[in-house]
């Protein structure tokens, strides 16, 4: 019983009712990451780095477009002769893709 009017007498202090507040504390977001509006192979190979963007005209005379890329399996990729550092990254960066958690940037940084 004291904390609650121990809480209360400090909302009143700083000015702050509800109990879902951040007791005045200021919020910091950083800026939001630029994108490409629309991703095909180069931009995503591109956007992934570490060497897998040297198999972009390979993929794109084979596979066609994005959307067959993420659906694409492991042994399609091997049999296009894409080493296995390369398949894994395309494969894990697909998926995350797919989920949404994982974007190109529009200023890819090359690595």
């Amino acid at each position: 019983m004291a904390w609650t009017r121990l809480i209360q007498s400090a909302r009143a202090a700083l000015g702050t009712t509800h109990s879902s507040s951040t007791l005045g504390l200021p919020r910091f977001y950083s800026k939001p990451a630029t994108y490409f509006v629309k991703v095909g192979i180069p931009e995503f190979l591109g956007g992934i780095g570490r060497g897998a963007e040297t198999h972009i005209a390979k993929i794109e005379t084979e596979i066609g477009d994005l959307h067959k890329l993420l659906v694409t399996r492991t042994l399609r990729l091997k049999k296009l002769g894409i080493p296995c550092k390369h398949r894994k990254l395309i494969l894990n960066y697909g998926q995350k893709y797919r989920l949404g958690l994982w974007k190109p940037r529009a200023d890819a940084i090359k690595s």
